[in-house]
Order: C-alpha cells, then structure tokens, then sequence
C-alpha cells in the first residue's frame, strides 16, 4: 500500500471537494438507510394492531425508561386494548430502579382513571402518557403483579429523568398523522409515509449526483497533476536511462498505469466511502430494532476479511504482471508499426505474428488470473453473506415463535436491513482488489518518478558563452550495461571557431565523443573543460543553450513547420525563421505548400521527404545561432541535388563557429580544420586532409572506400 498512499499527494490539495464528498456519502447512507427504515412504519400502518403511534410510543418507552412492552400478549384482545404488559426490562434502567418487573401489566399512569371517572383508559393513552412526560418528574405507575397465581395490584413510583433531545421532533411529526385507525386515515397515513420517502429519495440521490461528480473531478484532476509531473520528471532523467529501458515501457506506465490508479480513486472516493457507510447507518439501525440478531448477522465479517485480503494479495501479483505485458505489447505494436515497410519487404508477417501471440498470451494469462479472483470474490461474500443472513432468520423466527421477540413487522424490517448492509458489503467486495491493482500500478509509476535525475551540482555555475576552446582530458566512458569502455583515455584539443571532423568506423566512438559534450552521458572519468571550467560543474541549460546539434535520425514534432524550426528558440520572429529556412533551402519546398509556414509536419513527419526534414532541422539549428554546433551524419539523409546546397549552407553557418562534424560524406570532411581519426573508442590520428591522407593507413582506407564511394 505504499504506493498506492502517495497518490494522495495529488488528491489532498483538492480537501474542500473531498469534505463535500464525505458529506455527501453520510447523506446518501443516513438517507438511504432511513427510507429502509420507513417500511416499518408503513408495515404498521397496513398491517400491525398497535399503529405508528403505538409503535414509536413504545420505542421511546424502552429508550427513555428501559420498559419493552408488549405488542401483542395472551390476553383477551378487549382487554389488551386498556393494558401495557411488560415483557422485558434493561438492566440498570429507571423502570429498574423503579421495581418495575418482566411481565408486570401496566393498568393506570398518573391516576389516568379517576381523571376520566373510572373509565377504562385505551392502551395507546397509556403509552402517550407515559412517554409524552415532562422530565425530571415523579410518575405514578398503576402495576398488576402475579405472585404465586395471585393477582396484586400496586402503586410504583417512576422517575422520568431528561427528555430525549428528539422528543418533542417526533411528537410534532406523530401529530400530522391522523392517531384514530380508520380506512381513511390510514390510507392517510400511507399517502403521508410515500411522500416522506419520495422527499428522502431526491435528497439522496442529489447528495448521489454531487459525490459522483465531485469524485469524478478530483480523480481526474489528480491523475492530470501526477502525469504532468511524471513527464516533467522524465524530461530530466538521463538519456542513459532509456538506453536500459524501452520508452514505450515508460508511455505505458504515463497512460495505461495512471488509468488504473485512477479507477482505484473513483472507487476509493466512491462506493469505498459510500457503501460502508450505508453498511455503518443500517447495522445502526438494526442494532437499534434488535442487537442479538444483528450480532449475529455479523458474525461472519471476520471470515470474509481474511479472504478479501488473501484475494487482494493475488490481484495485486497478477495486475503488476499485466501491467508489464502490456507494456511489452504497446513495446511490439509500436515497433512493428513504425517497422512495416521493414516488415512486408522481408515478408516477416509470419514471424511478427507469433511474437506478438507469444506476447498477447502472456497478457491473457495475467488477465485470466485477474478475472479469476474477480469473479471469486463476490459469489465467495454471498455465500457467507446467506449464512449469516438465515442464522439471523433462524433465530429470528425461533424467538418470534417462543414470544422471546415482539413484532412481526420489525422482524421483516430487521432482515430487509440486514439484507440491504449484506449487500452494500457485497459492493465492497472488489474495492480491496481494485486498490492492489492500483498499487502495483504506483509502483510502476513512482518508479518512474524515483528514478534519478539528471546530475546538477549544488552551487553549479552559469557557463559563459565558449571563447577559447573545448578540451577532452583523459576521458574514458562506458555506457550503462556493458563491459567494454566506448572511450579510452581520449585527449582532444578543439579551438573556438573551429570546425573539427571526426571519422572513422562504424562503433569507434565519435558519436559517443560528441554526446558528452552537451553531457547526454558523464564521463566514467576525467573532464571536459570549456575555457577551462568543468561542464560538469556548470548548469545544464548555461552549457546546452550554446549547443545546436542535427543528428543524423530526423526528430520532428506533431506541430507547425514554423514551431517545429522555432523549437530551440521559441520567441522569435516569422522573419527570422523565414530566413533560417532559406539559409537551410527548405524555404524553396516549404513556402508552395498551401498553408505554408503552418503546415502540420505530422507524427513520424508523413508528408515530406527524408531530405526535406533535414533541412527543416538544420534550418532549426541555424536559427538558434549557438556557440556550438554538432553535425552527427547531417547529411546523411539528402539527396545529392541537395547536398551541395546543404554544404554550401554548412559552410557558410560554421564560419567563426566552433563546430563538430560526425560525416561519411567527402565533400563534408575534406574541408574541416582539424579531422580526427577515432579507431575502437581511441584517437589514432589528427590534422589536415592531406596530411592525413598520407601518414594515416585507417584514414586512407576510408578515404579510399567510403568517403570516395559516398
């Protein structure tokens, strides 16, 4: 759960829409579990003797006084109608203290009788009275005791102690309804009774709408936050990092990953807070209706707890297994669909095909486990949700039947809100797995964000614009995961103003040699010094603000020609981009385009050809105008027409520039000031071309082979 808890991180600055989350969850449960509640009433309105007012008459009774009196009892109906018989006395109650005793039979409160001229007072005058006084009184209670089968009649003194806070609530409430049993006030009272539970319906369900909704926005809102921040973190870890790991791994977990937790959030915000609550506001008021039974409703909660846990513990291993195959399918999709020329031409579609089976099928695997424990982990809550429910009803019926439980009506009302907790239970019965799910996935996507950062030293130092020269002293470098040094012990003078060319082989090191320098890797060790300060004591955006570099795989963005050789300097002009591109010749191809300058380049830059985007990233680099410029293979996707325009334009921009040329091309090499032959991650030679050409056999052999031939 470690994970998962610092997504609230991004979820607590939202507080104020959470507390009317809260809010509204207590209100959709106390509303909920009150119009369950309802049924009673209404149950004894339609079918009990006593009527409504009886019924509440008597709870507030039992809870003002600790006296349980009877409904129904063995006596003759007529005389039931003026008599209260006791059936039960809470322990340490004022009827107790009173001397009040189980089956004593109520007969006159407060001289009710001689008031009315001996008149036989109706049993539901009787619990009026005795609950309707005013507190901190003495009451006289009339009591007919049998000892021994003799009938004696006694007077009992009862201290009425505080009035209930609700008392005088209810009592206006019991006033609206009609008290005489007739046809027509019952159907009175029922009408009255719907309307109430239509009115509780509207509250809750706007309380339903507004959690809801709230949950919807602070989800999304977090999840936004936490992806901003994961791209963000991204952008400044290493570029090593991703020499190790595939990018569409990292893609996944920004997406896919941060969707799951989004679900557990919902869910967590959602039927987590609102369900349990219901559970929490209907075991109330079962425990209110009859303790034993609800007691024993529950007494399988422990049970299904340990195996929501053990469920959840497997759901989390399965999810983080997904989570990784689906990464490695996005990993596959994409490759093959940049790769489909590749893959048509080579007529491979056999071979992909059962890669991405093998890959699919260990995805459906870990998704079949997750379905697995899924669809286990409700039937597994019914099952124990029945067996609770019939021991309630077992003994439920069993005390109704031995005169040990009074009242049919709050029986059925018990078991529907026992039913209605069990299922508001069963809805939480996924809520464990969908937070495992959702830690696997933080795991995956803090991982992310715990990964190291690029390396800026405290107290770094703004680097000054280069003046005097770039020097390499004894660096050697290895790249993350292999054995075999790239560099070894390069020594390298390059002065500013100067262009230098490196060649050699294929794997000797010259784009490793010209990364370090806007330090895309550290040296393993020595230094690299501009105008003798360490570039690894500098600031990153002082050292890379001098630097302009044109690879030789074109990066284009799914944006505007103008935005995309605007990239590196973000507030400048059309005009100046303008000429940018003519000094590159991609004005010539870019201004007959029907919307010019704002034409979308487009992801995997469709629509333009291979030379064409190299001009369009070198006119991004001149209009930078760095101190520092690397051509690594610049020309290496331009057609021969073009070249010559493309070197014209190189010429002209290296021109009092220090600059670093990675190329195969003669016409690109045979220029430079210095040319720097690197063999096996090693300099071998140094000068001029024809120097070089004479006193250097590596260099003469890639004169003769591929400089020639390029």
């Amino acid at each position: 759960m470690k994970h998962f808890k610092r997504i609230f991180k991004y979820v607590w600055p939202q507080w104020s829409q959470i507390i009317v989350i809260v809010f509204s969850a207590v209100i959709i449960a106390a509303f909920l579990s009150l119009s369950l509640v309802t049924i009673i009433p209404l149950l004894k309105v339609m079918m009990g003797d006593e009527g409504i007012h009886g019924w509440v008459e008597r709870k507030i009774c039992a809870a003002r006084y600790g006296i349980i009196f009877s409904e129904h009892d063995s006596i003759s109906q007529s005389e039931t109608a003026h008599r209260l018989v006791i059936i039960g006395i809470k322990k340490d109650s004022l009827a107790k203290k009173a001397g009040l005793q189980k089956f004593d039979i109520v007969t006159d409160i407060n001289e009710l009788e001689t008031e009315n001229q001996d008149v036989n007072i109706p049993r539901n005058k009787l619990l009026q009275s005795l609950a309707t006084t005013a507190p901190e009184t003495e009451v006289t209670i009339q009591v007919s005791r049998v000892t021994e089968n003799v009938a004696a009649t006694s007077d009992l003194t009862l201290y009425s102690g505080r009035e209930p806070f609700y008392l005088d609530t209810v009592e206006k409430i019991l006033n609206l309804l009609p008290r005489e049993r007739t046809p027509e006030n019952k159907t009175k009272t029922v009408v009255y009774i719907i309307i109430g539970i239509g009115l509780i319906t509207i509250i809750r369900c706007t309380a339903k709408f507004c959690q809801e909704y709230m949950t919807q926005r602070v989800v999304q809102v977090s999840i936004n936050h936490l992806r901003e921040d994961t791209f963000a973190h991204v952008l400044e870890m290493p570029i090593g990092f991703f020499a190790s790991e595939r990018p569409s791994d990292t893609v996944s977990r920004i997406i896919r990953d941060s969707d799951v937790m989004a679900k557990a959030i919902k869910v967590m915000l959602g039927k987590a807070l609102r369900e349990p609550l219901n559970v929490l506001f209907m075991i109330a008021w079962a425990m209110w209706l009859d303790w034993k039974l609800t007691l024993i409703f529950l007494f399988g909660a422990p049970f299904v707890m340990v195996l929501v846990v053990i469920f959840g513990r497997k759901m989390k291993k399965a999810t983080r297994r997904s989570l990784v195959a689906g990464s490695q399918m996005l990993s596959k999709l994409q490759e093959t669909m940049s790769g489909l020329r590749i893959v048509k031409v080579y007529n491979r579609h056999d071979y992909e095909n059962e890669k991405f089976r093998i890959i699919n099928k260990r995805l459906l695997k870990q998704l079949l486990k997750i379905s697995k424990v899924d669809a286990a982990t409700t039937p597994v809550m019914e099952i124990f949700g029945m067996l609770a429910g019939s021991a309630a009803l077992i003994a439920g019926a069993y005390w109704i039947n031995t005169g040990k439980m009074d009242g049919s009506e709050e029986f059925f009302g018990l078991l529907i809100l026992l039913g209605a907790a069990a299922e508001s239970a069963r809805k939480t019965s996924d809520v464990w797995n969908k937070i495992q799910e959702a830690n696997a996935a933080a795991e995956r996507v803090f991982a992310v964000i715990d990964s190291p950062t690029e390396i800026v030293k405290p107290g770094a130092f703004e680097l000054p614009p280069l003046q005097n020269k770039i020097e390499f002293k004894d660096i050697v470098f290895t790249y993350p995961g292999s054995y075999r040094p790239a560099l070894k012990q390069i020594n390298l003078t390059v002065e500013a103003g100067h262009n230098i060319a490196l060649v050699g082989p294929n794997g000797s090191g010259k784009t490793t040699l010209a990364n370090l320098i806007p330090r895309f890797y550290d040296p393993d060790s020595g230094r690299i010094l501009i105008d003798g300060k360490d570039i690894s004591e500098a600031t990153l955006n002082s050292l890379r603000n001098q630097i302009g570099m044109v690879t030789q795989n074109v990066v284009t963005f799914n944006d505007t020609i103008a935005a995309n050789i605007a990239y590196g300097k973000p507030n400048t002009t059309e005009e100046e981009i303008i000429t940018a591109a003519k000094r590159s010749f991609a004005h010539e191809f870019i201004e007959p385009l029907p919307k010019g300058y704002d034409t979308i380049i487009g992801e995997e830059s469709t629509g333009l050809s291979g030379g064409q985007l190299q001009r369009i990233i070198i006119a991004r680099a001149i209009l930078k105008n760095p101190a520092i410029l690397i051509f690594d293979e610049a020309t290496s996707q331009v057609d021969a027409e073009s070249e010559a325009k493309i070197h014209k334009a190189i010429e002209e921009i290296m021109q009092e520039r220090t600059s670093i040329i990675i190329a195969h091309r003669f016409s690109t090499v045979i220029t430079a000031d210095v040319i720097v032959v690197m063999d096996d991650g090693q300099i071998i030679a140094q000068g001029q071309h024809d120097q070089l050409i004479r006193t250097c056999q590596l260099y003469q052999s890639l004169y003769e082979t591929q400089l020639v031939q390029a």
